[in-house]
């Protein structure tokens, strides 16, 4: 008789919701369970959304974050945290005062600040405090260029910008940069990853014509986690997660969902959840 007992790969996902599936906290638990690992989830706001856009955001009292968070890990212990939309002051202190106690957790940063649209999405002090207190605990954090833009303080239009900008963000504290470079006007998708011992490693993939990449940060940040929660090192975990969206976004490019920019293809190829023996 086998007595051997197991438990999963666990990531904890801080973030925002999407009712439209494509984006948040709902891609972020389609992504981690893709990829074999347990989704828990402790939400931090609820915009009113869809592929056409955010309609509205309704907040949740930071007590009530501290309090889902605090609950998620005294029981089910994560082995990889990602965090999200994170739109207020208060909200980032409550989030850094749940998690230092596990100095030692992968966490990974998407900082989401700006719409599709171009609008900032929180408020300069929010940034500085993100930059002052988020930062230091994140392994890596996952900037696209309007992102990259606020926080270097220039314009970037080429990959030696990205370079210039990503050393800059460096210099605020962060472990390690994912600059993704999908917006510029290049024949190959570049991002460049900034390591903690000062090399840069480029990534160059394929672009698409599609309007299927609603939620696409969100769906890589995770990845990124899933992959440091399987015991991935921080190069191989953020290359593999560029890999993942990449073939997410092939997969869903030619697909209709909705009326705006669709979902990226979580499911192309779902893998089982990871049985890891228990001591």
């Amino acid at each position: 008789m086998n007595t051997t007992k197991y438990t999963y790969p666990s990531v904890l996902t801080i973030a925002g919701f999407d009712g439209s599936g494509g984006a948040g906290i709902q891609a972020d638990m389609k992504t981690i369970s893709a990829l074999g690992c347990y989704a828990t989830s402790a939400l931090t706001a609820l915009p009113v959304q869809n592929t056409t856009g955010v309609k509205s955001i309704f907040s949740i009292p930071e007590k009530v974050v501290g309090e889902q968070i605090k609950t998620i890990m005294e029981d089910i212990f994560p082995d990889a945290i990602k965090i999200g939309m994170v739109h207020t002051s208060a909200l980032v202190a409550i989030i850094v005062e749940k998690l230092k106690h596990s100095p030692n957790l992968p966490i990974v940063f998407d900082p989401v600040m700006v719409a599709t649209s171009g609008d900032k999405l929180i408020k300069e002090e929010t940034i500085q405090t993100i930059i002052q207190q988020l930062f230091p605990i994140a392994n890596v954090i996952t900037p696209n260029l309007d992102e990259a833009e606020i926080l270097a303080h220039m314009k970037i239009e080429t990959v030696e910008e990205m370079k210039i900008a990503g050393k800059k963000i460096m210099e605020l504290g962060c472990q390690s940069v994912l600059l993704k470079g999908g917006h510029l006007k290049t024949e190959k998708l570049t991002s460049l990853y900034f390591l903690p011992d000062g090399n840069i490693e480029r990534f160059e993939f394929s672009k698409y014509e599609t309007n299927n990449t609603h939620g696409s940060g969100c769906t890589l940040s995770s990845a990124i986690a899933s992959y440091l929660a399987q015991g991935k090192s921080l190069l191989e975990a953020v290359s593999l997660g560029q890999d993942y969206i990449h073939q997410a976004i092939f997969h869903g490019k030619d697909v209709t969902i909705g009326k705006g920019n669709g979902p990226v293809n979580h499911f192309f190829n779902p893998q089982k959840l990871i049985k890891n023996e228990m001591d």
